[in-house]
């Protein structure tokens, strides 16, 4: 399958998901206005780095393994391996949130009462974990088609259960929903899955092998830094918006987040379904070079295209996904968006590095460039004003950027 049919089916899915996203944003604002968005992109960030650690941050290497085996036998060496991983990995991390429920709710969202959220989450982690899992073989078996309907019903399930869950709950609604979506949808991918030739239970229940272990440990190391380098400094900025400007700015900030999430929503799906996969299976520097390049040509007119539509549409965009309350990150989108391209534009040569499993160089430009925008963010904030925030955002990626084209020159030449 190639980039362009890809980025079609993936597009169908992404159009979805971005229009549920505009409807639940919308009723978010609604119901519980700019801080109670920010309180719920609190608590987005860190089931994040959770689900990721609940099956051991190895989702991208069961999508290259998967993609570059060819053989049944050498696949069932990752599915096996892969599946116990999660299963522990999601029972520890289930164990924590049961027992730090009380500290994480008044840490992660400033208060004791949503404790509950946490128990809830607890339960639910291990179906995140599957979930996630059993994806990962859909995108590295390249059954595009399947990962496609399934990313569609969880979109429509997730329109609906978390509309329900606010207008009933309110703000408590919204949480719950965050930490129980996920969960219900493995049920929906077993549906798609279960029909497929790797899916045998013959092929999860071999052990662990030592050397799919080593594999995979690479990838989870470069997942584990990566989500928790991002979430984490992005939790350190949100809070740290609220307590020098306020609940309400820290909730813009999060609105135009929500923005560029949703309509970067076709590109970065089309990264992992395809070029990820792609890449991987390229061994010969020139042909890497061809479809770096052709990844250029193809990606990056549409990311400036989007890019000006929301620009110029911004107070459209505001009233449609959001409400006049939102109106103070108008301010925000210039920069915001300047961001956005820059990073699609990064993004398309530091994937070449998760693709071939460079640890070393992955993580250190994660660390680093994750604390130079925490760093940054707090002294734009001071010196400008919530717009700082995306000034710090697109001068962090054309620094990292940079770093990236060098990283590529130095690998390929």
């Amino acid at each position: 399958m190639n980039l362009i049919k890809t980025s079609v089916l993936t597009a169908i899915s992404s159009i979805i998901k971005v229009i549920a996203g505009f409807v639940i944003n919308k009723v978010i604002a609604v119901y519980v206005g700019p801080s109670g968005l920010a309180v719920v992109g609190q608590l987005q960030n860190f089931t994040s780095i959770a689900t990721t650690l609940s099956n051991g941050a190895i989702t991208q290497g069961v999508i290259k393994y998967t993609a570059e085996y060819n053989t049944i036998q050498e696949k069932q060496k990752i599915f096996s391996t892969g599946i116990i991983i999660s299963v522990i990995f999601s029972s520890i991390i289930s164990a924590l949130l049961f027992n730090f429920n009380d500290y994480l709710s008044e840490i992660i969202l400033k208060d004791i009462r949503y404790n509950t959220v946490f128990l809830v989450f607890g339960i639910t982690i291990f179906l995140f974990s599957l979930n996630t899992f059993f994806m990962a073989i859909l995108n590295g078996q390249k059954e595009i088609e399947k990962y496609v309907l399934v990313n569609i019903s969880s979109s429509i399930f997730s329109l609906f259960f978390t509309s329900f869950l606010i207008m009933k709950l309110n703000i408590i609604g919204a949480l719950y929903a965050v930490v129980v979506n996920q969960s219900v949808i493995l049920f929906v991918t077993l549906f798609f899955v279960v029909k497929s030739d790797w899916f045998k239970l013959e092929n999860f229940t071999r052990g662990i092998n030592k050397e799919s272990l080593v594999k995979l440990s690479k990838y989870s190391l470069m997942a584990i830094i990566s989500v928790v380098t991002v979430h984490v400094s992005h939790l350190l900025v949100r809070n740290y918006i609220a307590e020098t400007l306020g609940w309400n700015d820290a909730g813009y900030w999060q609105a135009i987040w929500y923005i560029s999430s949703m309509y970067l929503m076709v590109i970065t799906t089309s990264l992992n379904v395809y070029y990820l996969p792609k890449l991987s299976e390229i061994i010969n520097n020139t042909d890497l070079k061809k479809e770096i390049l052709h990844g250029y040509k193809v990606i990056m007119p549409i990311v400036i295209v989007l890019a000006l539509c929301i620009y110029i549409s911004r107070e459209l965009v505001i009233n449609i996904a959001f409400t006049d309350e939102f109106k103070p990150m108008m301010q925000l989108f210039k920069w915001q968006l300047i961001g956005d391209v820059i990073k699609i534009a990064s993004w398309l040569l530091s994937m070449l590095m998760v693709a071939k499993a460079m640890t070393r160089i992955f993580i250190i430009t994660e660390i680093i460039f994750s604390i130079s925008f925490v760093i940054l963010s707090f002294l734009f904030l001071d010196y400008f004003g919530l717009i700082g925030i995306t000034y710090a955002f697109s001068l962090n990626y054309l620094i990292y950027f940079i770093v990236m084209v060098f990283c590529s020159w130095k690998i390929l030449k």
